[in-house]
């Protein structure tokens, strides 16, 4: 279904619709948990191409698409970093206290 007549409204409308392609980038390059970041992108890519041609029920559907993706990669990726602060956290802690353990019972040293 091809639009033959064009106005200014419309291609304001067309300008409107995001696709997220900037947020899809970021996501791939730095948050790309289990390759959601691409799987934005590509949505991105595609809300993009159908709003050149005008296709704008289609370049919201794939925006929205690429929305959700690019949420759910930021959110995941910052559980799975705030998991690995907290682990690597306890790791010290646990490396302190060996450390401590050791001293007072001089294991593992001369003496």
């Amino acid at each position: 279904m091809a639009k033959t007549v064009s106005s200014d409204s419309e291609s304001t409308v067309a300008g409107s619709v995001r696709d997220y392609l900037v947020w899809s980038i970021f996501n791939l390059s730095y948050m790309n948990f289990g390759c959601l970041g691409l799987v934005a992108l590509i949505f991105s890519i595609k809300s993009r191409d159908r709003k050149i041609v005008e296709d704008l029920e289609g370049a919201r559907y794939f925006a929205a698409k690429a929305r959700t993706f690019n949420i759910a990669a930021a959110v995941l990726s910052a559980i799975v970093f705030i998991i690995f602060i907290a682990l690597l956290a306890a790791g010290m802690f646990k490396v302190a206290k060996t450390v401590q353990l050791q001293q007072k019972y001089k294991l593992f040293g001369k003496g």
